[in-house]
This record gives structure tokens, C-alpha cells and sequence, in this order.
């Protein structure tokens, strides 16, 4: 398999624990190629799609930002963490013997359409120059102005105890960790986010992205 890494929109399925750019540095590292960027950031405790752009094709990044996104996920109801996700550590548990599976999907229904969200404090979102997550791991409270989003398809998948999987289709700037967070408001309780994978960015799909393996190891081969 050889990969035309110059001038070219390349897909990958980002592994848990590496930031997006993470991927941009070892795809600037072995394929020699400076101008590298990505059409949309993960977490990196998400995986799933990312698509790097190189050379003249990284004109394309703005274009594929707007496109429409599709994850899925794991949400656990009953507590919340600051983050809301596993990034910190779980802040204040809930009583969840009254939630039936029936309001998780009545939750659930209420979030598709056009909604106001506020990002996570632990977000790179910017507050008078300075990134969100700073101000929060120092414990600085910080003010972020909610948006609007859209939530185009919004699906639960599988309950199982309080551990809800689904599936969402969303609009560009759309924070899945804020949307666990107010399914777990919306039933008078809390959520979080467990697991998170974005399966689709546009026309792009999961099923045809490269492991970051596979990528070094037909680099190696080609520089040889």
C-alpha cells in the first residue's frame, strides 16, 4: 500500500490518549511533508476520524469543518465530573432508582433540532486570548457564551443499567460532552461522557481511515 501523502486529504482513525495534533507531528515526521493540517479537532480521550490535509489540499480544511459530523458514544447517568468526561474525577453523584429507560429516550428526543449549548470549561475554546482548559485545570472560573447548534439525528442505541449508548449527527461546533452534561440536567440528574467515537465528517467515514500503524510503517518503507 503506498500513500500519496503530498497534496492530498488523508484519513485516520485517531487512537485514544493522542491529541489531533499528535497525529499532524508524526505525519509531518515521517512523511517529510511541513504543510500538514486537520479538518476538526478531537479530545484526546475520543477516537475515531480525523482528516489531515496536505500540501495544496490543506485550502480544503475550512470547507470540510462545516460539514456535518456523526459520533457515537457511551453517557453515564447518576453523577457528573467537571470536565464531562473522564478526564476528571467524578464531583457529586445523583440518585438514579426513579430513572426508567423511557425518560432516558424522552431525554434523549427533547436535544434534536437547533439548540443553545454552553463548551466545556475544559475546552480549547478561547477567553480573552487564553484557552478555557488553562484557566480551568488551575481552578479559575471562567464565562463562556452559549451557541447555537444543530442536532440533526440523535438515537440511543443500548441501555444497559445506567450506561447509555448512542448515536448523533450534529453541526459543526457541537460539544458532546456539553450535550451528556444536559441530557443529565434535562433528567433532573447527571451525566457524563464515558466514550466517545466520530465515525463521520461529511462525505468522509471512519471505515476508510488509516491506523497511524499503518502510516509509519509504508513511510518507513517508501524513505528507505
Amino acid at each position: 500500500m503506498k500513500f500519496e501523502t503530498d497534496n492530498n486529504i488523508i484519513l485516520f482513525d485517531k487512537p485514544i490518549g493522542k491529541t489531533s495534533f499528535d497525529i499532524v507531528k508524526i505525519i509531518r515526521k515521517y512523511s517529510k511533508i511541513k504543510k500538514v493540517g486537520h479538518a476538526g479537532t478531537l479530545d484526546p480521550l475520543a477516537t475515531g476520524l480525523l482528516v489531515l490535509c496536505t500540501g495544496k489540499c490543506t485550502k480544503e480544511i475550512s470547507k470540510i469543518q462545516q460539514c456535518e459530523k456523526e459520533y457515537t458514544g457511551t453517557i453515564v447517568i447518576g453523577a457528573t465530573r467537571p470536565s464531562y468526561d473522564m478526564e476528571t474525577e467524578i464531583d457529586h453523584y445523583f440518585e438514579t432508582k426513579n430513572i426508567k429507560p423511557e425518560h432516558i429516550y424522552k431525554a434523549f428526543e427533547t436535544f434534536k433540532g437547533f439548540i443553545e449549548q454552553v463548551p466545556p470549561a475544559f475546552s480549547a475554546v478561547k477567553i480573552n486570548g487564553k484557552r478555557a482548559y488553562e484557566s480551568a485545570r488551575k481552578g479559575v472560573e471562567v464565562k463562556i457564551e452559549p451557541r447555537k447548534v444543530e442536532i440533526k439525528d440523535i438515537e440511543v442505541t443500548k441501555i444497559k443499567n445506567l450506561e447509555v449508548d448512542f448515536r448523533v449527527v450534529c453541526s459543526k461546533g457541537t460539544y458532546i460532552r456539553t450535550l451528556a452534561n444536559d441530557i443529565g440536567k434535562k433528567l433532573n440528574n447527571g451525566a457524563y461522557l464515558k466514550a466517545l467515537r466520530r465515525t463521520r465528517i461529511g462525505q468522509f467515514h471512519v471505515e476508510n481511515a488509516y491506523k497511524i500503524e499503518e502510516f509509519i510503517y509504508n513511510e518507513n518503507l517508501l524513505n528507505q
